[in-house]
């Protein structure tokens, strides 16, 4: 009962931004839990974990792909996955787009961005995102759509900080959307905030946070 509770609560809170619930390392129970407290979109960093709880669990659950992914392990999946938040290079983007064909589906996907200080975070810079969505081989993707883009802020407790990553993600966003409209390129989407700082994110205009520890408790 109390994971429905908390649910609940976060979802009045964020509204109308949309809600992934960050379900890595929680068993089918905790996940289950949500779902029957009206939760369809769940989150895993990993596709072996994905995998594994996709068939054990109902079958209209939207599955978000938020970590980092290596392209030899797209084709698990490429049948079900219904976005990938994490995709930062076009060899990336053509291996969803080769194994989504195979499944005659079209994949949506946003750009993962850098925005953070630290080195370990994965993601495109801004020009590197320009270039890409310039790119004549992207317009060869007829099976990959970019809905927008994710960022992860810094690990800090420098609020300005965050805000700022936060503020500098969403005026490239507005940029992108404004500039590159095509058949694969859509802008709608805009990814940015998790359990520690998802209220700054959605003050900076985030459209999906990414929250796990606060719904379910702290990761196992």
């Amino acid at each position: 009962m109390f994971l429905a509770e908390k649910y609940q609560e976060i979802l009045k809170e964020i509204a109308p931004c949309k809600l992934i619930a960050v379900s890595k390392t929680k068993p089918i129970a905790d996940l289950l839990q949500a779902y029957e407290a009206g939760c369809r979109d769940f989150g895993e960093n990993k596709v072996q974990e994905m995998l594994t709880k996709q068939p054990a669990l109902p079958q209209d659950i939207r599955w978000h792909l938020i970590g980092h992914l290596q392209s030899n392990k797209v084709k698990y999946i490429a049948p079900f996955v219904h976005l990938i938040h994490s995709v930062d290079s076009l060899k990336l983007l053509q291996e969803i787009n080769k194994h989504a064909q195979k499944h005659n589906r079209v994949i949506d996907c946003l750009l993962q961005i850098h925005i953070a200080q630290e080195e370990t975070k994965f993601g495109l810079d801004f020009a590197e995102t320009e270039t890409l969505l310039q790119s004549e081989q992207l317009n060869l993707l007829k099976n990959v759509k970019i809905i927008g883009l994710m960022g992860m802020a810094s690990l800090t407790d420098n609020q300005e900080q965050i805000k700022a990553e936060f503020a500098g993600l969403k005026r490239f966003f507005d940029d992108c959307k404004e500039k590159h409209q095509t058949e694969n390129i859509c802008f709608s989407e805009l990814s940015m905030g998790m359990s520690g700082d998802y209220t700054i994110a959605i003050q900076e205009g985030s459209t999906m946070v990414r929250i796990g520890s606060l719904l379910f408790g702290e990761r196992n």
